[in-house]
């Protein structure tokens, strides 16, 4: 599914954060990231999902070497087969929250599923017609998370996905992460600090300069 292929990438101080990274994700699996802050963890979920280049180094999905792709083509890559969490939502505040959740599906031309059926997953039923500005932070965590899922994509990138979610709440959306993960036949890669939330991955992996390492076996109790 995904292939990471002596990736190396540096900030723009010069500094560099990833050296000749090399990572193969099977489709289906589920992958927590851990690892220290400034490590590269965002960087290295932006490099995969094609919205920054490697300097050298190739990331492939499907076979098909992203960082190359015509922009065209690299956005359609991404609407399709993509469901992004970013640890700042990027909801619309222009948008209800039901239009934010189905905008993927309108971008698609699909109907895999209703925006409110989403809401409904997330715990957000009845919440469809508000605008971004009537949730609280927690909330629109969830409606990101809703939004990725919506139309069932075949590689989920999320960047602390639980990060502005209370236990309880967390726990129910990290099962509703993990249930359409293994419904869909989907491959999943979640960056967090969370040890709960590594938890419900299959594998646990952790970022360091030297690569990713396994930190410990596959959802740890």
């Amino acid at each position: 599914m995904l292939n990471l292929h002596d990736v190396t990438k540096s900030y723009a101080s010069g500094r560099q954060v990833l050296s000749r990274l090399s990572y193969t994700l099977e489709a289906g699996e589920y992958v927590a990231i851990m690892g220290e802050s400034g490590v590269g963890k965002s960087t290295l979920l932006n490099l995969i999902a094609g919205l920054d280049t490697p300097d050298s180094g190739r990331i492939e999905i499907d076979g098909t070497d992203i960082s190359s792709m015509q922009d065209d083509a690299a956005t359609r890559l991404r609407r399709e087969k993509f469901g992004f969490v970013f640890q700042a939502f990027h909801i619309l505040p222009h948008l209800t929250i039901a239009q934010n959740v189905g905008l993927p599906l309108l971008l698609n031309n699909s109907a895999a599923r209703s925006a409110e059926d989403m809401l409904a997953a997330v715990g957000l039923a009845g919440r469809g017609r508000d605008f971004p500005r009537q949730l609280s932070g927690g909330e629109l965590q969830r409606v990101a998370i809703a939004r990725a899922l919506i139309h069932r994509p075949k590689l989920i990138l999320a960047d602390e996905p639980t990060g502005n979610l209370d236990p309880d709440t967390a726990a129910d959306v990290l099962e509703l992460l993990r249930d359409e993960i293994k419904q869909n036949g989907s491959s999943a890669i979640i960056v967090t600090h969370s040890h709960a939330a590594a938890a419900s991955a299959d594998r646990v992996l952790e970022l360091t300069k030297h690569g990713l390492h396994p930190m410990a076996a596959g959802r740890p109790g």
